[in-house]
């Protein structure tokens, strides 16, 4: 049997629903104050052990590059940003690689459900901007050696999650990119770095 309540704010006034089921909110025009846990920004590179070079040999063994879960904290990842610099980086290219033949994989691994796979394989310097809202650039450093394809991605925008990827403590969950080609020669630059928040 049906219990019906009522809930009242500390001024007297009911809080009431609307005939969709919707509850009218009004935004603070404040941060919440006296808050028990407190969010706290979060910046990582992906790391193999301590590296984060992405510049590897992934062709025999694959290399994986990751964030993983702690043990005292969640973390989430909102957004990410990737570097590739290469003297004559093209869209078509990796870097100024030819485009990968296998490419790097990018997974969302989560303990209670398994692997879910975001990209199954990044050939190219375009592919990393199909996964942003930014238009394709590749910044020209003529006479500072190695051009510079930038990306940035916004995991909440991307999937619909206002605070980005949970990586929930205590567990083996994990943000990760799985070099599966050689990059080890003809690239300058190739790491990737998580931003989010620490709770």
């Amino acid at each position: 049997m049906p219990v019906k309540a009522v809930i009242v704010g500390n001024k007297g006034n009911p809080l009431s629903i609307n005939e969709d089921g919707g509850i009218d909110v009004t935004i603070a025009q404040h941060p919440a104050i006296n808050e028990v846990r407190t969010a706290l920004p979060y910046r990582s590179f992906f790391l193999n052990d301590i590296s984060n070079d992405m510049r590897v040999d992934g062709s025999t063994t694959n290399v994986v590059f990751s964030i993983i879960a702690d043990g005292d904290y969640d973390y989430y990842i909102k957004s990410i940003n990737v570097e590739i610099a290469d003297a004559g980086a093209k869209f078509n290219l990796f870097g100024a690689l030819a485009a990968l033949t296998n490419g790097v994989k990018f997974e969302w691994f989560r303990q209670d459900i398994g692997t879910q796979t975001i990209h199954d394989g990044l050939k190219d310097n375009l592919d990393f901007f199909r996964l942003s809202d930014q238009v394709p650039t590749i910044i020209d450093l003529s006479g500072g050696g190695a051009d510079a394809v930038i990306v940035h991605i916004d995991l909440a925008e991307l999937f619909g999650m206002p605070w980005g990827v949970r990586l929930r403590k205590g567990t083996t969950d994990r943000l990760s990119f799985t070099v599966r080609d050689d990059l080890s020669a003809g690239i300058t630059t190739y790491n990737t770095i998580g931003y989010g928040i620490r709770i």
